[in-house]
C-alpha cells in the first residue's frame, strides 16, 4: 500500500516515510475526503483513517498490526494533504480490546526475551500515536479495554457510540495496565478513579467515560424504530442514589435493567450519528492553522508524553518478566478457558504463594479454570 498524494504536483518532493509500501494484515489505511463544517469537499485535502482490522477477535493488535499501525501514523504525520488522523477499528463491537491474547498465550506466554522485543514495538506504537504532527481522533466504535483503551488515551480526541464499553484488563489477566493507562489516566482522570479503574478492572460504560473526562463527546448508537435512544442498560440521567452520590452511566438494575434488553433486542446498531461526530470534529480543525495546531497539541500532550517517557522503558522490562508468571497464567486462562470462566483460582494462587509454593512446577496448572473440578 502506497501513501497517496492528491495535491496539485506543484513541486518534486522528497519522500520521508519510513517505507514506500507500509500495509500490513489487520491495520487499514485510508484517504478519505476532508469538508468544511458546511459538508462541502476541501478539494485536495483528506482526513486519514487508520483501522484495525481484526473483527472476529475483537480487533486485538498481532504483532504485525503493531507493526502496520507504527508506519501508518508515520505515513499520515508526513502527508501533506492531511488534516486529521481518524482511529477506529473494524465493526460495531470493539475498538480494540488490547494484545491479542490467543498470540500472548500461544507465543509470548514463558518467553520473556521475545516479550520485551514485542514490547518495544507496543512502546513504538504509543509513541507513533503521540508524536503525529496531526490531530488524532479516536473514533470508538466500540469496546476499548486494556491495551485498547491505553492506545485510545494517547489519541489527543476521543468520541464514542455510547454503547461501548471502557477499561483496564490488567490486574484481572496477568498483567498490569503499565502500556499507558497508569501514565495517562491520572492526568485525564484524577488520581483515585484512575486507581479504581486500574487495579479493580471493573468496565464502565461510555456515559461514565465522558463523566470521567476520557472522552471528548459521545452519540447514541441504539437504533428503534427508526429513532435513536440512548444507551438503555446505564443511567443516563443526572441523579442521586440512596446515599446522595452522584449516578450517571452506572449499570441499570431490576426492572429497569430488564425494560433496557427489551428495548436492546428491539433494536440495532447505527453509527452513522458517530461518523457524522467524527466528521464535524475534523471539519472544525480543518478552519484553523495547521502549525499552530501542531505546536499546540505538541504543548497539551506533555503530561502525557512526561510520564510515559519517564517509566515506558522500566514497564518493558518488567512486563517481559511478568510473562514468566503471572503473565503465562492470566493469558493461557484467557485463552483457554471456556466462554464463561476466563480468569485463575485467584484465592488458591494466594494461598499456594503464602505458603512457599514455586512458579517453578505446577502452580501454574493447578490455577487454570476448571483444574479443581478435574
Amino acid at each position: 500500500m502506497n501513501a497517496p498524494d492528491a495535491l496539485p504536483a506543484t513541486r518534486e518532493f522528497k519522500n520521508h516515510d519510513l517505507v514506500d509500501d507500509f500495509g500490513k494484515p489487520g491495520v487499514r489505511y485510508e484517504l478519505k475526503p476532508a469538508r468544511r463544517p458546511d459538508g462541502s469537499v476541501a478539494a485536495g485535502l483528506f482526513n486519514a483513517w487508520i483501522t484495525l482490522d481484526n473483527p472476529q477477535q475483537f480487533n486485538s493488535y498481532t504483532t504485525d498490526m503493531v507493526k502496520g499501525v507504527i508506519l501508518a501514523f508515520r505515513a499520515a504525520s508526513n502527508a501533506r494533504n492531511v488534516n486529521c488522523v481518524v482511529f477506529t477499528g473494524a465493526g460495531d463491537r470493539a475498538f480494540c480490546t488490547g494484545g491479542n491474547t490467543k498470540e500472548y498465550a500461544e507465543y509470548y506466554a514463558g518467553h520473556p526475551q521475545e516479550y520485551r522485543q514485542y514490547m518495544r514495538l507496543f512502546n513504538d506504537m504509543v509513541s507513533a500515536i503521540l508524536a503525529c504532527d496531526k490531530p488524532v481522533i479516536c473514533r470508538v466504535n466500540g469496546m476499548r479495554i486494556g491495551g485498547g483503551q491505553e492506545i485510545g488515551m494517547a489519541c489527543d480526541f476521543s468520541v464514542a457510540q455510547d454503547m461501548a464499553r471502557f477499561g483496564q484488563a490488567g490486574p484481572k489477566h496477568g498483567s498490569a495496565p503499565i502500556g499507558g493507562a497508569t501514565d495517562f489516566l491520572p492526568v485525564i482522570a484524577g488520581a483515585e478513579r484512575s486507581m479504581a479503574a486500574c487495579v479493580l478492572c471493573e468496565p464502565f460504560s461510555a456515559h461514565k467515560a465522558y463523566w470521567m473526562g476520557v472522552l471528548t463527546d459521545l452519540v447514541p448508537a441504539l437504533k428503534v424504530d427508526g429513532k435513536f435512544v440512548a444507551n438503555p442498560l446505564v443511567e443516563t440521567a443526572r441523579m442521586t442514589d440512596e446515599y446522595g452520590r452522584f449516578v450517571f452511566g452506572e449499570p441499570k438494575v431490576g426492572d429497569a435493567l430488564k425494560e433496557g434488553k427489551a428495548l436492546l433486542a428491539k433494536g440495532a446498531v447505527d453509527l452513522s450519528l458517530l461518523d457524522a461526530k467524527v466528521e464535524e470534529l475534523c471539519a472544525k480543525m480543518l478552519l484553523t492553522f495547521p502549525d499552530c495546531t501542531t505546536k499546540t497539541l505538541e504543548e497539551l500532550r506533555k503530561p502525557k508524553l512526561d510520564a510515559w517517557n519517564r517509566n515506558k522503558e522500566n514497564s518493558r522490562a518488567w512486563l517481559a518478566l511478568n510473562m514468566m508468571t503471572e503473565a503465562r497464567s492470566g493469558f493461557t486462562a484467557f485463552n483457554e478457558g471456556p466462554k464463561d470462566d476466563r480468569e485463575v483460582d485467584f484465592v488458591l494462587l494466594r494461598q499456594k504463594l503464602a505458603a512457599g509454593e514455586s512458579w517453578v512446577g505446577p502452580l501454574h496448572d493447578s490455577i487454570q479454570p476448571g483444574a479443581q473440578k478435574g
